[in-house]
Formats: structure tokens, sequence, C-alpha cells
């Protein structure tokens, strides 16, 4: 299968993109903002939903990498930069327009009652699988 690419302008581009995120996982350290170029990066460990099979014994997890331009702000919760090593669970991505215009936040809501919103101009986010497959055994489970 061929690396994902996919690019979001819309919330509804966002929820493709967050479908394709749930499970992903990530430490502090893949974490980078740049706000001179408004640009926020994570780095993770992407659980591949669209090949997985619950009977499977294998699964897949590819290295992928999630941008979002336009991003103004960014604050975190539970997200311990000083902490390198603690590994975060992405959940899920949405977007909460703050008006008429297409400026809002994008939370990005991780496990353990953390989250990262980043306030935007508008929605532009990008991902993509940056390396090759890995098997796991482990499927996450939201029974």
């Amino acid at each position: 299968m061929s690396d994902l690419r996919l690019l979001a302008m819309d919330k509804d581009d966002l929820d493709i993109v967050s479908a394709h995120m749930q499970d992903s996982v990530f430490k502090a350290p893949d974490i980078a903002w740049d706000a001179k170029h408004q640009q926020f990066s994570v780095a993770v460990n992407r659980f591949v939903w669209e090949k997985s099979d619950r009977r499977a014994k294998g699964h897949e997890r590819r290295r992928a990498l999630l941008v979002f331009k336009r991003v103004q702000a960014v604050r975190s919760l539970g997200v311990s930069r000083g902490n390198d090593e603690a590994v975060h669970a992405l959940l899920a991505i949405r977007f909460e327009q703050k008006g008429e215009g297409p400026d809002g936040t994008i939370e990005l809501t991780l496990a353990g009652d953390a989250a990262i919103s980043l306030d935007v101009e508008c929605i532009e986010a990008q991902l993509a699988d940056t390396g090759g497959a890995w098997e796991t055994t482990n499927r996450p489970d939201h029974a």
C-alpha cells in the first residue's frame, strides 16, 4: 500500500484526518511549534486503521507527520515538555469555529485528559506517512 497523504482545508477534511490519526502515539520531543512561520507539527507512530482487521493477529504502524499551518497560538494541558519519555496517545482532532469567519480552535484530544489547543486563522493541515510500516500485535480497542 502506498504512503498516506491527506490535506485538510475544512472541518469535514479534518474529520477524515482525525480518523486516520486516532490512536497515534508520540512523545513531547516529537512536537514542534514555529511561531515565526505559524506552523505546529507532531511526528507520530500512526496506527494504520485503513488496513486493520479485527480478526487479524498482525497490525501495522507507520511513522507520520501532521502539520498545521496558520497557527497563531498553542496551549497544552497535561503535556509536559520536561518529560521526554511520557507517551501521549491521540484520541481525536476537532475544530471549533469562533464566529462567522474561518478562524477557530483545533483541539487535539489526548488520553489521560490531556489536550493541545491550536488557535488558527483557518484550517490548513497536512498528514503524510514518512517511513515504512512495522508490524504490531496490539490493536487499539475502544470497547
